[in-house]
């Protein structure tokens, strides 16, 4: 797994954090500090990448949590079939398929021939945009 420990208190809005192993974008976050011995609590609202699911954490602002490191490289669409897309990645030409994007907006540009842009977060590849 790709990913990097970080304390939950280093964690601002819009970086990314694993929470039950799937990828997510920090939206908010809120410290309190609790009593006179007490540690400082963190508590952290995200939403998952690919899924768009909300998830929590809360925690001490000490805890180590994992963030995901993101990949993102250009490909360029081969075919596309009813539920996925063949793609080519341009640096390694390596072929291979991901599921067709939700995004209306997307899928409207995607031809054969066009190059995107996907991310590679936890070996799961999506496309983000159409250049």
């Amino acid at each position: 797994m790709s990913v990097k420990p970080v304390e939950l208190g280093e964690l601002k809005d819009g970086s990314f954090v694993v929470i039950d192993n799937i990828p997510c974008r920090v939206v908010s976050h809120d410290k309190s500090k609790t009593g006179k011995h007490g540690s400082a609590k963190v508590r952290i609202v995200a939403i998952g990448i690919f899924d768009g699911f909300k998830r929590n954490i809360v925690g001490p602002a000490d805890q180590r949590v994992d963030v995901p490191l993101v990949e993102k490289r250009a490909a360029q669409v081969i075919s596309i079939m009813p539920d996925t897309v063949q793609l080519m990645d341009l640096s390694n030409y390596e072929t291979f398929e991901v599921k067709k994007p939700n995004d209306e907006e997307i899928l409207s540009k995607l031809v054969s021939g066009a190059e995107i842009e996907f991310w590679d977060i936890l070996n799961e590849k999506h496309i983000v945009r159409v250049k």
